[in-house]
Order: C-alpha cells, then sequence, then structure tokens
C-alpha cells in the first residue's frame, strides 16, 4: 500500500485527492488545519487524520513520518487575497513550500504532486495566438496568485537538480465543484450558483465573452491520482477539459439547471484579466490515456444538487 500525503486534505481538489487516492487502495494522511465543522472527504479506515498548520515547521516535519508521495495541495492565499496583499502569498506560501521542499528531501520523499495554475501562468497571450496554452507556451504571468505559482515551480525545479527530488507539476485551469464554498471570492459557477438561485446579484466583469477553461474537480482528482506514481516523461502537465466557455455560458447554463432569471451587475474588466484561456491537453492524454468526462452541464447540475441537499 503506497503511503501518501495529502496537505489541504479538506479542501475542494485536496479532498477529492483523498477520496480517489483510497479508491485506488492506497494510504492517506490529511492534512489540515480542520477549523470548520465540515469534512469534505470521506472517512476511510486508509485515511489518518492529521490537524496541522502549514505555517508550523515541526507540523510538517511529523507529518511526512513514513511518507512516500507528496501532494502539496495547500495555499494561504487565493488570487484576490494575493492580488490585494502580495506580501502575504512571498511570505506564506512561498516561503513555506520551499521549507516543506528541504523537509521532502530530508526525510526522503519519492516525489512531490503540486497544483499550479493552468491559466493566469502564461499570461496574456498564448504562444499560437488562439488563447489555447501548452506546456511549453512561455510563462508570462501578471498577477501576483501566478507568479507565485510559477516561483514555486521553479524552486521545485532547483530541488530536482541539486537534491534529485522528484516532482510533477499539474497546472489545472478552473476547477470547480460541490465542496467549495460559496461564500470566499474564488469559483464563478458555485458563486454564480448560490447568488442566482437566491435571486441574489451577480458581478460579471466585461460583458461576459471572456472564455475560461472549467473542469469538474472529480475529474481533476481521478486525472492527477491516475498519473502521480507512474513513470513521467515531462514534469509539467496541463490539467484541464481542453475547451472552453464563456461566462455568459456559464450563466445561460445555470440558468436552465436553477430555473431562475440571473440578476447581473455589469463591471469594467481589470486590467490584468485574460480574455481567452484554454488549455491543450494533448501531452497529458497521450501518455497517460485519460481525459475530462464530466460536460459541463453535468458537472454544473451536480453542482447544484448538492447545495439544495445541503440546504
Amino acid at each position: 500500500m503506497t503511503r501518501t500525503l495529502v496537505l489541504g486534505a479538506n479542501g475542494l481538489i485536496g479532498s477529492y485527492i483523498v477520496d480517489a487516492l483510497v479508491a485506488k487502495g492506497h494510504f492517506v494522511r490529511a492534512f489540515d488545519k480542520f477549523s470548520g465543522d465540515t469534512l469534505n472527504y470521506q472517512k476511510s479506515e486508509n485515511v489518518e487524520q492529521f490537524t496541522g498548520d502549514f505555517l508550523n515547521s515541526d507540523d510538517l516535519k511529523k507529518s511526512l513520518e513514513d511518507i512516500e508521495y507528496v501532494f502539496h495541495f495547500i495555499s494561504t492565499t487565493t488570487p484576490i487575497t494575493a492580488e490585494n496583499n502580495p506580501t502575504i502569498d512571498i511570505e506564506t506560501n512561498i516561503r513555506m513550500s520551499v521549507e516543506l521542499l528541504q523537509l521532502c528531501v530530508d526525510a526522503g520523499i519519492k516525489r512531490v504532486l503540486y497544483p499550479s495554475t493552468g491559466g493566469a501562468i502564461y499570461g496574456l497571450s498564448s504562444a499560437s495566438g488562439t488563447g489555447v496554452h501548452s506546456e511549453d507556451d512561455p510563462t508570462h504571468p501578471v498577477s501576483p496568485y501566478a507568479i507565485g505559482k510559477l516561483t514555486v515551480e521553479n524552486y521545485l525545479r532547483y530541488f530536482h537538480t541539486k537534491f534529485g527530488l522528484d516532482y510533477v507539476t499539474f497546472r489545472i485551469s478552473n476547477p470547480y465543484g460541490s465542496r467549495q464554498a460559496t461564500h470566499s471570492k474564488q469559483g464563478v459557477i458555485p458563486i454564480f450558483l448560490d447568488r442566482i438561485r437566491k435571486e441574489e446579484q451577480i458581478t460579471v466583469y466585461g460583458d461576459g465573452s471572456m472564455i475560461r477553461d472549467y473542469i469538474y474537480v472529480k475529474d481533476v482528482a481521478d486525472m492527477i491520482v491516475e498519473a502521480f506514481d507512474k513513470d513521467h516523461q515531462h514534469m509539467t502537465y496541463n490539467i484541464g477539459s481542453g475547451g472552453g466557455s464563456s461566462v455568459k455560458e456559464i450563466i445561460d447554463c445555470i440558468k436552465d439547471i436553477v430555473g431562475k432569471e440571473p440578476n447581473i451587475n455589469y463591471e469594467p474588466q481589470p486590467a490584468t484579466f485574460v480574455d481567452k484561456v484554454v488549455l491543450d491537453m494533448t501531452r497529458y492524454e497521450n501518455e497517460f490515456q485519460l481525459k475530462a468526462t464530466t460536460s459541463l452541464h453535468d458537472g454544473v447540475l451536480a453542482t447544484y444538487q448538492t447545495m439544495v441537499e445541503k440546504d
């Protein structure tokens, strides 16, 4: 039985990673603060809950004992909070990620799996000029959150070069799902779903034509877990649906599912927003023979149904 550590195990992606690992028969040490009342992943005899603080080096060191693979899926910031105060991202995410990597070297970890951002990391344009990004595209992030993600990617490369620490980076597009917090400012699909069903106003930046690659979070977890312990030809893989949907298309999909007319407030689009970001999935699909299978409608419907069940 492979022994894994999932940092951020109670978060959106982390909790699905835990479920996917258990489904494949692996042991999981689930690391999080667990400060709320909700346990997002499914309980199992193969899951050991570890209450810890990512900013505490002793907690990290203890959590690494007898572990082979580390999923670094914890973050102290969101794109919005990092934008408002980039220093926090530097002092917490980047600093502690570097410390974590050194601890992984010391603990003899086989491989670190890291979720980067598959959209903002590529910057304002794609090499092809179409808004479709491959892993070989230049990385020119213009947001603090994406700059931080790329910085950790570069430190992973450093620790691999100097110490031989194996790693894989997954550049994830726009994940969404039922375990996403609707009170936060991250995740347009669950936020719009919750507000439209409650007949509350939603805010759209620009005219609604901005296109993103949305992927249901269970597909994200399944694709990452499929690849985490296999031989890999590359260090970086895009994880997305391979297709794009505009904000207007998202709103129309939600309107059809919820059965209510949205109340939309239009605001100017910020200068750092990118008009179109879709991920080229050729590298991952060719190597691991797996792709996202959940359609936008089915994913939004599943997210909505879970919201209703929780009411």
